[in-house]
């Protein structure tokens, strides 16, 4: 007869102390602490690790507007296409705060200009619904679809009416009549 081997069982102090680890590494993602986070990275961490809001650590140093962080976290392999649980890929998250910057550094890794959530937004819907004029046109010169539709069938013209952001819908507007901004 074989002995059967028994499965250690965690106790509540690992627990906490992989809580506590992550609790940290959302603080220097959000931070933008490079270095304490690339510490933890290289010790294990996962890149993708999200919070109880579906916040990656890349959404999270994005939406802060960390450069070197979120080099960081997608030279160790985050996903940038994947939304929070409100339907934000990081490059939405950075059309929302109108962060050109981290929009540019972004799409210059490769991340999907046109990319979108669940819900089919995609981040210059998001840019359109705030009225940020400088990131429409930033996505738009990066390539960016202003005729495509979320999941509702609605275009970012369409959203920028919604919300009543006027200068976003003029743009788009001008866009779709004339062919050009």
């Amino acid at each position: 007869m074989q002995a059967i081997q028994a499965i250690p069982v965690q106790d509540q102090r690992d627990d906490e102390d992989a809580l506590a680890i992550a609790q940290q590494a959302f603080q220097f993602a959000r931070g933008g602490d490079s270095q304490s986070l690339a510490r933890l990275l290289r010790a294990g961490l996962p890149a993708n690790l999200m919070n109880a809001k579906g916040d990656s650590l890349l959404m999270l140093a994005t939406y802060y507007g960390h450069a070197d962080t979120v080099l960081l976290l997608l030279s160790y392999g985050a996903d940038a296409e994947t939304p929070n649980d409100r339907g934000q890929t990081p490059l939405a998250g950075a059309a929302f705060k109108g962060d050109v910057a981290m929009i540019e550094l972004l799409v210059s890794q490769g991340v999907a200009v046109d990319g979108a959530g669940s819900d089919g937004k995609t981040p210059l819907m998001f840019a359109a619904m705030f009225d940020r004029v400088e990131v429409i046109e930033s996505l738009l010169a990066l390539g960016a679809q202003p005729d495509r539709a979320d999941a509702n069938g609605v275009t970012a013209l369409g959203l920028a009416r919604s919300m009543g952001a006027q200068n976003a819908a003029q743009l788009l507007y001008a866009r779709q009549r004339w062919g050009a901004a």
